[in-house]
Formats: C-alpha cells, structure tokens, sequence
C-alpha cells in the first residue's frame, strides 16, 4: 500500500521556545555573520550577537508595551529586515504574530482584523492596514532593539506560536495556526530537502515577509549556525547571478518563476561556489529543471508543502528525484496516498496525506476547527492535492483535487498536460485547465507564455503524439503572462477567463 513510515522523529523537548531553538547557536557563533541584506554597492551584516539581542529586545519592548504572551499580533510591516526580528522577537517572549502580505488591501486587512481580534498591529506607516486603535509603529520597534533583553519564555511545545493565512477549502482565507513545535520539525528538512550546513551560505530570493523565506530563507539556516544572503528588496532577477558570485553563496533557494527569468536567454552561468538550487512554491518543470542543470552545472531540489504543514516531500542531494517525481517524504515523516476506503496500492492516484502525528503540522484553523476537523481521514490529515507513490517512495505530483479537468467524463491532472507542453520548444511557461465550450461541454485548453504565437496545427500533432487523446487539449491560447497569485503560483482557475469559446 501507498504508506511511507521509516519511524517517528525524536519528540520536541520541553520546555520549548521556536525563536530559543532558531537562535540556539548563536551564543556559540556570536561573531558569525547570521545575515547579509545584499545590496549592490553595499551589504547589511548582521552578526549572530547582534540578530539575538534585536530579537530579545524586541520582546522586551512588546513586554513593556502591556502585551502579555497568547496576545496576537497582526504584522503590517515591509520587505525589510525588520519583519523576521519583530516575528522572532514576538514569538520569543510568547506573543504569536501573524506575518501577512505587505500587498493586502485596507479591506482586506479589516477582514482579518475582523476574524483575528487581535490586541495589537506592528505596523510601517507605509503599509496599507485597516484602522485598529492599538498599533505599534515601525519607529517605535526599531527603538526596542536597545532594551536589555528579555528571558525566553519556555513552555509546551503545544502552545500557539504563530498564525499564517492560507485560502481554506470554501476558498475564504483561513488562519492556521502553528505550535512552537513546527521549527523541531523542520529539522527533517535539513538532511531531507536543503543538505544544509553550519558553513553553507543560503541565498533565497524571496521576500522578508514570505514565510517561505522566513523559513528556508532564514530561520533554518539559523537554526543550524549558517549564513543567510538575501537580496534587498526591489534586486533585479537579472543580477542575481551576480550576486550569487560575489557572495560565494553555497545554495540558492528560489520559486520556479525566478529560475525561469534567471535562465531567459542565458547559455552558461558561472557559480563557482554553488553547491545545489532549492525550488518550492509550485511544480518545477522537468524543462526547467534540466536547462538550469545545463547553464549552471548544479543540481535542484524541489519540495512539496502547504501551509497547514509547510514542506514534508522533498527531493535531496542524497536522496534526488526520479523522472518528473517530486522525491520522497522526508525521513520521520509518515505519509500516505488515500483513496475513499484508505491508503491506496501503490501506483495509484490519491490524495497526498500526512500523519495526524506530524509536528509541523497545524494545530487548526482559528474560528473555523470544523473546517480542519473535515481536512482529517481518520488519522490521515488530507492536503487536497494528488498524488501517486512509487514503489521505493517516490511521489508524483498529479495536482490540486480542485484543479483536476473533466473533460468527456475523464479525470485528468493540469500537472501532466503542462509537463508534456513545457518540453514544446518555444514555450516559456505552459497552464492547463477545462473550458466550457458550449453548454455543459468542457475541453482542456492549453495557455502557454512564449517569445511568438506558436502553430497550432504543430502543436496539436506534438500532443497526439505524447499524449492520450482524452488528456490532449483541443485549444491552445498564446498569452503575453500567466495570471499568478501574489507568491507567483500559477493560477489555474483564473485561465477559463482568457479562453473565447467559438461562435457559430
């Protein structure tokens, strides 16, 4: 049967603090650069003894400020390195911050001022946010870094850490929140996905207020004594190879959109000091992932996640991934692919699941525990996304279960029409969805990204060449862009939109 299971991870200690464990070695590494804000002419270090006394200064100031631990606070701050030293400085001392979009509307914000209650905002003036009449301004956090620092405050791991929003399965934005234990987890990642070491320097290209660069980017290269890079904010993806040499960054973490600007036009990249890619926030094209391996001579390592669980598959330099797989679940990870009655055999498509006993994986949704109540088969906490597992483990990645096409009655997956149309040449980046021709008629239509409009005559014969006829889409529709979310995942439900069904 589909069931991964290598045995449980060593339990977290109690008692446990997240941002205690992030910053564990930086007594031991007070001197070590932690972090460099990469600018063009100019870097921002900061040293682990520094990063640790903004971090407890910080939470002495909300301390000091009447906030008590359980508070929320609701983060409206920017692309800066002010956003982790407030998040870490919060969850330090117990208050659970809630890192949000620098790009959310005020009405947006007033929805989640709304759902959330929280008693506190720390907030750039620069930053749009609802009216809240508690907020502590970018100025004022900043000042708190000079304070003599606050104790740690240990307790059970079980406790609230730190709320993320996420859509929930009726698509209105759910607040998950995590436990302190989440950071023990990520310890899988290590070995499972990055390779990571204490001499490694991690460059990510995201933003300061993703959590996947908070993550990846940040927290766990510190957690384990290594330097983290990255770029300042507005960096052109152009210069990023640049950068990537002259710092003599180690391993470079990124979602697949900036691999593929990175490689436009480009036959060979010199990296001297590179060692692997990491790439998650969406499915790596085999196209991609081979041209990167072409120009550069490194390798990339792709991971499967959610923000209920952050990521638990994951190729890895000691575990690579086999054809178009994502990899395998990580060692102390036990997951399953679920059909109707439970786990599947293997081969066959299900619903990629994790063990209720995962440590990364959410408490639940706060104001909607029925929601995630629904999300758990048994003790199998469904993630809404397909999947197959192979014989030794692997996994392949079949799509959204809400983005799978009907098209004749046959189920299939976006995932694997895109993957077929991406090897095209002259096809940049490729989304497949169902189209409503006429009245409860549906096709699949191929929407692809490229330097010209391409033959759809050779296009269709290229398709019926490798693919099924019941997976072969019946139009394809040149597009300047792909409509993608704010984090730059495609957006396969806003495609329909673009497609013009024929007339009489």
């Amino acid at each position: 049967m589909s069931i991964f299971d290598q045995g449980a991870p060593a339990p977290c200690p109690t008692p446990f603090n997240l941002a205690a464990h992030v910053l564990g070695q930086a007594d031991r590494l007070a001197d070590k650069i932690a972090l460099s804000v990469l600018r063009t002419t100019e870097v921002q270090n900061w040293s682990y003894r520094d990063l640790k006394s903004a971090v407890l200064g910080t939470g002495a100031g909300l301390l000091q400020a009447g906030l008590k631990p359980g508070d929320i606070a609701l983060m409206r701050l920017g692309n800066t390195v002010d956003f982790p030293i407030a998040y870490l400085g919060a969850i330090s001392v117990g208050i659970v911050p809630v890192p949000t979009s620098s790009q959310l509307t005020v009405p947006e914000t007033a929805k989640l001022i709304e759902d959330l209650s929280p008693a506190v905002i720390l907030r750039d003036p620069d930053v749009t946010c609802a009216s809240h009449p508690r907020q502590i301004k970018l100025d004022a956090l900043t000042a708190m870094r000079n304070l003599p620092p606050a104790v740690f405050d240990m307790g059970d791991p079980e406790r609230m850490a730190y709320v993320v929003y996420t859509s929930g399965t009726s698509g209105k934005p759910r607040a998950v929140a995590h436990a302190h234990r989440a950071i023990w987890a990520r310890q899988m990642m290590v070995d499972g996905w990055y390779g990571l070491q204490e001499s490694d320097r991690l460059c990510h290209a995201g933003a300061f207020n993703w959590t996947y660069t908070l993550g990846t980017g940040l927290m766990d290269p510190w957690t384990i004594g290594a330097t983290a890079l990255i770029p300042e904010p507005g960096t052109n993806i152009d210069t990023l190879p640049t950068l990537l040499r002259q710092h003599r960054a180690t391993i470079f973490a990124a979602a697949p959109g900036v691999y593929r600007k990175m490689l436009q036009g480009s036959e060979q990249t010199d990296l001297p000091d590179l060692r692997h890619g990491l790439c998650a926030g969406e499915k790596l094209s085999r196209p991609l992932h081979e041209k990167w391996v072409k120009t550069t001579g490194t390798d990339l390592f792709e991971a499967y996640g959610m923000s209920e669980c952050s990521t638990f598959i994951s190729s890895s330099p000691s575990h690579p991934a086999r054809g178009d797989a994502l990899g395998q679940p990580q060692p102390g990870r036990r997951v399953t692919i679920l059909g109707s009655d439970g786990p599947v055999p293997q081969g066959q498509e299900g619903t990629i699941a994790i063990h209720r006993s995962d440590p990364g994986l959410m408490l639940t949704y706060l104001n909607a525990p029925d929601e995630a109540d629904a999300r758990m088969q048994g003790d199998w906490f469904l993630t809404g996304d397909q999947g197959a597992m192979a014989v030794d483990g692997q996994i392949s990645y079949l799509g959204r279960d809400d983005d799978m096409m009907n098209a004749g009655g046959y189920r299939v997956s976006p995932v694997e029409v895109e993957a077929t149309l991406s090897r095209f040449p002259g096809i940049t980046q490729v989304g497949a969805a169902a189209v409503e021709v006429k009245p409860d008629t549906f096709v699949i239509a191929a929407f692809y990204t490229g330097p010209e409009k391409l033959d759809d005559a050779a296009l269709r014969a290229y398709v019926e060449a490798n693919l099924a006829r019941y997976k072969q889409p019946r139009a394809f529709i040149h597009l300047p862009a792909l409509p993608t979310g704010g984090n730059g995942k495609l957006l396969r439900r806003a495609l329909p939109a673009y497609f013009e069904a024929p007339t009489k």
